[in-house]
């Protein structure tokens, strides 16, 4: 395939894969930049296809700082005739890997890269401003800040909700930080590998209560890159395609005032959108990569993406080998934002762990099922801000 504009499948519509992944480099990177973790793991998501990489026509990116999409492919190189950038925080790849599936199932883009890089951890130990969500530092949300109203505070106030309408508890919650710790053991790319325990757990400094600092997402450097290819391009892929069957987006609040429920997180819209796109149901899914700033946004996100009922999440979650390769739901396989990394905005993470799963190449723990098989369906869920956005893709082996 060299490239150019092409007409639909036979079903008329174009279906679009998954054809390489990538991380960059994580962890503590203090002689890193932005723009290199962008081009480290774009090379390394173009060579895991095997494509070319004049064939990339669109670029997608967003950063903690003014990384847009037009320097980033300055940077790299591209030229594209497709771009996109968005600012709804943690959703922002899950949404933008929707866009760019749209993009190339109307025949707009042929192959899409999505980039990410950030020193988020390097840029907070030298004392360096890196920029934040834009739509918490201006606007109606400035008015919450003289009370205290922090991301975390927020999360934590959520949290405690929670508890209070469904009776979970706070070592319900811790147990969502050990599972994901169990997970991040069997991955030699974790940042956290030790096993943690739910008394640890609680014994650790604390946050903003109920949230000690292992109820949160550790800071890292670090990048990641996808890329994105109609069907056609399929065959001359070195690797096994992972197709997009369906994606959903919601974006529900930036102020705590406008939000009418604290237990209820925008995925369960997105959710419900992209199973209800996919044709299938949450019973179907084999492992789900989710979001995990905080150790309560597992438990939510599992609630609103029909894992569970609304107000079991906290028995869900403590069922102690539920969420660990190998029990009933994986989930977070890698380890998570709260052990393996999180360089801020870590949407692309939960993307590119579900392809590697899917393709029985997972560098840590490989979900299986029953039957001894690789997993079919997966489900990636990003949520931004304080609940304020969610973006979810389903995830298949199968061709649409």
């Amino acid at each position: 395939m060299t490239g150019g504009l092409v007409g639909g499948s036979a079903g008329g519509r174009r279906r679009v894969a998954v054809v390489g992944v990538a991380l960059a480099d994580c962890g503590r990177l203090p002689e890193a930049t932005p723009y290199g973790l962008h081009a480290q793991a774009a090379r390394r998501a173009v060579a895991d296809a095997g494509l070319s990489p004049a064939l990339i026509d669109g670029v997608a990116s967003a950063g903690l700082g003014t990384l847009a999409p037009a320097e980033v492919a300055e940077y790299l190189g591209l030229r594209p005739t497709w771009v996109d950038s968005t600012s709804v925080g943690g959703s922002t790849w899950e949404v933008m890997a929707a866009h760019a599936a749209d993009a190339i199932t109307a025949g707009h883009a042929n192959v899409v890269l999505l980039a990410y890089g950030s020193t988020a951890r390097s840029d907070i130990r030298a004392g360096r401003r890196t920029g934040t969500l834009s739509f918490g530092t201006r606007g109606p949300s400035q008015f919450e800040v003289p009370y205290g109203h922090t991301l975390i505070a927020k999360y934590a106030m959520a949290a405690r909700r929670h508890m209070h309408e469904h009776g979970t508890t706070v070592e319900q919650l811790a147990s969502v930080a050990v599972q994901a710790r169990a997970n991040a053991v069997a991955n030699p790319e974790a940042t956290h590998r030790a096993p943690l325990t739910v008394d640890e757990v609680a014994a650790a400094p604390m946050i903003a209560d109920p949230f000690t600092q292992l109820h949160c997402c550790i800071r890292s450097d670090g990048g990641a890159a996808l890329l994105l290819a109609a069907e056609e391009y399929v065959p001359d892929c070195r690797t096994e395609p992972v197709w997009i069957l369906g994606t959903g987006e919601y974006v529900s609040h930036t102020t705590m005032s406008e939000w009418p429920d604290f237990t209820t997180s925008p995925a369960a819209v997105s959710g419900q959108l992209a199973f209800t796109r996919a044709g299938i149901r949450p019973a179907d899914v084999d492992f789900a990569e989710i979001y995990d700033a905080f150790t309560y946004m597992t438990l939510v996100t599992l609630e609103d993406l029909g894992f569970c009922g609304k107000g079991e999440g906290g028995e869900f979650v403590g069922k102690g080998r539920l969420l660990t390769e190998g029990g009933d739901l994986p989930v977070n396989t890698d380890g998570g934002g709260l052990s393996a990394q999180h360089p801020g905005m870590r949407g692309l993470f939960l993307l590119v762990e579900a392809v590697r799963q899917l393709r029985g190449e997972a560098p840590g723990g490989q979900v299986r099922r029953p039957d001894g098989g690789l997993p079919q369906l997966a489900v990636a869920s990003g949520t931004g801000g304080w609940f304020c956005s969610s973006g979810t893709v389903v995830l298949g082996r199968e061709r649409p």
